[in-house]
């Protein structure tokens, strides 16, 4: 039975209520975080200038957030043309495939930033797990665990073939190692690291399981439109 429907109206209000003052409380207390570090990097970033604002984390962090808007914009398309179409849980789709992008993209470009001996220095390869960690800090673990993390949320809501954890672990493994191995081809001054895989995908693992009420719904509807079955000749 559904929890939300045996509770009361106004339960469901207040709670209703909690939750928004929550995620504005969220927003808020990130934004007073970041101010002063996005601001530093706006005037850059407004004046087109590569240096000091795409190749910043505070502006990489800047234009996602100033990208936002058109975000909603593209899943608001994609969603009424759907509907239109008659495709069934349009919402939950465009909003699945706009999010997978919008949030991955940013922490791969932040991971693909070369650094200052980029191409000049020898390329590096650490094998050995767990050793790493400790050198990451936790706020180099919190990086890596957010990269692939919209990945693993969004996209069992999207393809149903991916609706369970262990495929998410792969997916997340499999992504993980394509980014580590192209920091070494292109030598990014960037340890390709084993550990960075094993973060990454844990990431998407984690995130994961906050979506799963949304597998089933993913699994049952069609990602396309049905064909018309062909009448037997003769």
């Amino acid at each position: 039975m559904n929890h939300n429907a045996s509770l009361p109206a106004p339960a469901r209000r207040a709670r209703g209520i909690v939750l928004i003052g929550l995620a504005v409380l969220g927003v808020a207390s990130a934004l007073f975080v970041l101010w002063r570090p996005l601001m530093m990097s706006a005037p850059m970033c407004m004046a087109g200038r590569w240096h000091g604002c795409f190749d910043t984390f505070n502006g990489v962090v800047l234009m996602t957030l100033v990208a936002l808007p058109l975000a909603a914009l593209v899943v608001w398309a994609l969603a009424r043309r759907r509907r239109a179409a008659g495709i069934p849980s349009a919402w939950r789709m465009s909003l699945a495939e706009v999010g997978m992008v919008h949030g991955t993209v940013p922490f791969l470009w932040l991971t693909m930033m070369p650094g200052g001996g980029a191409g000049v220095v020898p390329a590096r390869v650490s094998l050995v797990p767990l050793r790493d960690l400790v050198t990451m800090g936790s706020l180099g673990i919190a990086g890596n665990l957010l990269v692939f993390a919209s990945l693993g949320f969004f996209a069992p809501m999207r393809f149903a073939a991916l609706a369970s954890v262990p495929r998410i672990l792969a997916l997340g493994v499999g992504c993980s190692v394509l980014v580590e191995t192209a920091q070494y081809v292109l030598r990014l001054d960037r340890v390709s690291s084993v550990d960075d895989v094993l973060v990454n995908a844990c990431g998407a693992v984690l995130a994961a399981p906050a979506s799963r009420r949304w597998w089933r719904t993913a699994a049952e509807a069609p990602s396309d439109p049905p064909r018309p079955a062909m009448a037997p000749v003769g």
